[in-house]
């Protein structure tokens, strides 16, 4: 695996975050070459005066943030996981912290914008939530280029950057990426809400989900199946992994009265919405014995501190179909679980997630399934 991008007179040193041994996935793509190459031999940053700055958002894994380290700039991100892998590859190539500032996806974005590049995310909600936000901030000078993988970019994403900053046009493809071009022409654009609310009839609660949220539209069938499996017993210390919307602590909140929940997702859009979720459907004593933590998995919790850890876990990480995420997050439960506390997970069920519980744990018990998902519950021994 390549660790090393040569671009534009630059050599950088990049890295995904968390490292693995034997790491085949490289930390940039063609989508990232192709907006540098644009702006260097378009020489974009002439065009940002003293006071003004460069905007990125969804720099993957710090590319774009480490190669233009000579522009002040400010870097968006929704994931813990991008945000992290940018700081550390900011600091493997001795870049200059003091020309940098790295912001949440909820955060406001800054105004003194004059050129903005954009990697398109995979979630068209998010891409819009994201270009409704930019597009208070920026006006006719701004310079706006997004880039994508080709398979990516489909006319209703096109058709957003039309809505939110004005006439787009796109470049030819280059190594499966194309660059998206956005004059701010915009003039008529009537707010709306990105955030869906739904009901889930059963408990009767109403279900806030941030853009950039799995499953934003509805329950997830998978998180269901897991819902209506929860093991029986009494827990007192909980964790909901990759919480997403929050639906799964919540129904650990209601089954485990007792027990003191903890939402863990590595989107900062995800463990808001399970904190709006807590707050609007449980009375305020319940919620207050709740915490909310944007993380890589389990890194940094106390060992065998935990009595039971729930978790639909990801196949995926930005548009990488992978499994590393969910090895590290059944690895971390074991860390953490008490001697006798259990794991309990849903699955695809052809994720052979039974075998790499069995590695890890030593045991691995089905408890159910059905045509498309299983529950299987490991257990800490010692």
């Amino acid at each position: 695996m390549n660790e090393a991008l040569n671009i534009a007179g630059q050599t950088l040193v990049l890295h995904r975050h968390p490292r693995r041994r034997n790491e085949t996935l490289q930390a940039w793509d063609s989508a990232d070459e192709y907006l540098i190459n644009y702006f260097n031999e378009n020489e974009l940053d002439k065009y940002i005066t003293e006071d003004e700055q460069l905007l990125i958002l969804n720099d993957g894994f710090g590319a774009l943030s480490c190669f233009f380290n000579e522009i002040e700039r400010t870097v968006v991100s929704d994931s813990f996981l991008s945000i992290s892998s940018i700081k550390l590859n900011l600091q493997r190539n001795r870049c200059e912290t003091e020309r940098i500032i790295i912001q949440d996806s909820l955060q406001e974005m800054t105004n003194n914008v004059k050129v903005v590049l954009i990697k398109v995310p995979k979630t068209l909600a998010f891409l819009e939530y994201q270009l409704q936000e930019l597009s208070k901030v920026i006006n006719k000078d701004t310079i706006v280029v997004a880039a994508g993988k080709v398979d990516a970019i489909h006319k209703s994403t096109l058709a957003l950057f039309e809505k939110y900053i004005g006439t787009t046009k796109t470049s030819l493809a280059k190594k499966k990426s194309r660059l998206i071009f956005s004059l701010v022409d915009q003039t008529e654009i009537i707010e709306k809400e990105i955030a869906t609310t739904w009901e889930i009839e059963r408990q009767g609660w109403k279900i806030h989900n941030h853009a950039n949220v799995f499953s934003r539209n509805h329950l997830d069938i998978g998180g269901r199946y897991l819902m209506d499996n929860l093991p029986e017993g009494n827990f007192i210390k909980v964790i909901d992994l990759g919480c997403g919307n929050g639906v799964v602590g919540m129904a650990a909140a209601e089954a485990y009265p007792d027990a003191q929940i903890t939402f863990i997702d590595e989107s900062y859009m995800a463990v808001d919405s399970a904190r709006i979720n807590m707050l609007k459907n449980f009375e305020e004593e319940r919620s207050d014995n709740t915490r909310f933590v944007v993380n890589n998995g389990l890194v940094g919790f106390k060992e065998r501190s935990y009595d039971l850890i729930l978790c639909n876990p990801p196949f995926h990480q930005q548009h990488t179909i992978t499994d590393h995420i969910a090895w590290a997050m059944f690895n971390d439960a074991h860390f953490c679980l008490a001697v006798n506390g259990e794991l309990v997970i849903v699955g695809n069920r052809h994720l052979d997630y039974q075998d790499k519980l069995e590695r890890i744990f030593g045991n691995c018990e089905l408890v159910a399934e059905n045509k498309k998902f299983v529950i299987l519950r490991a257990v800490k021994m010692q």
